[in-house]
């Protein structure tokens, strides 16, 4: 996979045959998502400062299916006005871009689905695009309370906890499975 274009408006995006987008809040993990999948440190720029990612940021797949980096919604150490130049862009982008295939919708394992996760998945159930929810931040929850997360969170979401897949990018679980998504989607 290789970086192609960054954009601010999905009239800018060059058309794909297929498509994937990453979403979650801000500090989910995309950015570092995107980098394991493709076994890559700096495919995508990850930081530990919410807010970093802040164009919709497309990557090409030697198949010639693409996939979009979005800006996190939530909490970013950013300007109100510019948050809110995110989220037109990020509802623009799943509104309007007929390439688009499925969504990743990243929630962090560690506190669950925030009510702006909840919102997103609402508003994607209602324009009935295909999403797969991955849960991200596996390695930080406590072995004991695992069972326990994987049920509430996959209620809380609305989904079978069979729906979500569970990912680490510190330690590789769930790695292949999210590759596997994105290649099948892609190929």
């Amino acid at each position: 996979m290789s970086f192609v274009l960054s954009a601010t408006h999905v009239d800018q995006l060059p058309e794909s045959k297929a498509e994937i987008a990453l979403v979650g809040r801000s500090n989910v993990g995309k950015s570092a998502l995107l980098n394991a999948v493709c076994n890559r440190k700096s495919l995508a720029r990850v930081s530990n400062t919410p807010g970093r990612t802040q164009l919709i940021n497309l990557f090409q797949t030697p198949t010639g299916g693409t996939v979009v980096d979005l800006p996190g919604y939530g909490y970013a150490a950013v300007s109100g006005k510019l948050k809110r130049g995110w989220e037109k862009m990020i509802v623009g982008y799943l509104n309007e871009r007929e390439e688009l295939d499925l969504i990743l919708v990243l929630v962090d394992g560690v506190i669950g689905p925030t009510d702006l996760d909840l919102m997103m998945l609402e508003q994607l159930r209602a324009s009935e695009v295909d999403f797969q929810i991955i849960a991200t931040k596996q390695d930080k929850v406590k072995p004991s309370q695992r069972e326990t997360r994987k049920r509430d969170l996959a209620k809380n979401c609305e989904v079978d906890p069979s729906e979500v897949v569970w990912t680490s990018t510190s330690t590789n679980e769930g790695i292949e499975k999210v590759r596997s998504i994105i290649n099948r989607v892609l190929k």
